[in-house]
């Protein structure tokens, strides 16, 4: 082990091996498809918050998807393309944006599915108990749901990252194209044991618990519809559930893409690209399949379209 190594503060990151005529065109894919998420996010997120009609639990927990999509892209996105555009000698990154990075990057993909997982409880309340719903989703309730999603990400999250800042370092290449908590924790030549463990059960405990969610969730919206003979009711069921189960579909598919990739070394490139994608398509497709397949979006893009023509005229 060489001592110039040991706990360095600097880290090489690998970035992404590309054959040179493929890296520009995968930037400008990545920089528009970066645009898009934030340009679609930001604007779902100030009309949600400008529009008070939009001021429900349905749409003030789709903001915090949102913002979600947001920050976990802005912190990812921004660094890659500018590395994609150096040479791999000058791809280095400080320990402590790389640790910011791989914290981002966890609490991007935990809070993405407790947030699906109330969103799930918010639309089963709806359907199965709508003379209820107003009394049983109050802003009280909105509010401890909302915390409880970003905070039980951020105590998972933060106990992941703890244990692996601990391990004194002996290497400074991140073989990944960011930084994320298993290549900051094989920076390690200390067992990482305990970092394997947690993970584990980490990753166990978020899917078991979101997948469980969704399933018992959707059985029971299931067993109501079947038995109601409301049709209102089943119509408002088919539409608000089936989008929300599309997004949830694509992030759990996305996410165990990348794991079961993990599995094949040989794939490591595709791999990288994967995990670059987990980012960019949830946060691209969530504005267009949840935020403009609702009427209350649509009428409030008109009206500010229409508003914006007759102050420009």
């Amino acid at each position: 082990m060489e001592n110039y190594t040991y706990n360095s503060y600097t880290l090489q990151l690998a970035g992404l091996n590309l054959p040179k005529d493929s890296i520009y065109p995968l930037f400008l894919f990545l920089f528009f498809s970066y645009l898009f998420v934030i340009v679609a996010n930001v604007s779902i997120a100030v009309f949600v918050f400008m529009d008070k009609s939009l001021h429900q639990p349905m749409y003030l927990l789709f903001w915090n998807l949102s913002i979600n999509d947001i920050l976990g892209n802005s912190i990812l996105l921004p660094r890659l393309l500018i590395d994609m555009l150096r040479p791999p000698s000058e791809r280095l990154i400080s320990y402590y944006e790389c640790v910011i990075q791989a914290f981002t990057t966890h609490m991007f993909s935990t809070t993405a599915h407790t947030v699906l997982m109330i969103m799930a409880f918010d639309r089963y309340v709806a359907i199965c108990n709508p003379l209820r719903y107003t009394a049983i989703m109050t802003n009280k309730m909105l509010m401890k749901l909302t915390v409880s999603a970003w905070g039980v990400a951020l105590v998972l999250v933060g106990i992941l990252l703890g244990l692996t800042i601990r391990l004194n370092r002996c290497r400074t290449l991140i073989t990944s194209p960011y930084c994320d908590n298993a290549a900051l924790f094989k920076l390690s030549c200390e067992s990482v044991f305990i970092n394997n463990i947690y993970g584990l059960t980490f990753t166990v405990v978020l899917f078991t618990g979101s997948i469980g969610s969704m399933v018992l969730t959707y059985t029971k919206i299931t067993v109501i519809c079947l038995t109601s003979k409301n049709k209102t009711l089943n119509s408002k069921a088919l539409k608000t559930c089936s989008t929300h189960l599309v997004v949830y579909l694509i992030m759990l598919l996305s996410g165990m893409f990348i794991i079961v990739l993990h599995r094949f070394p040989q794939y490591s490139d595709g791999r990288k690209i994967a995990a670059i994608l987990y980012h960019i398509i949830p946060g691209s497709l969530n504005p267009i399949i949840y935020g403009l397949q609702s009427k209350e979006i649509r009428a409030f893009l008109s009206r500010f379209f229409n508003f914006k023509k007759v102050f420009s005229s």
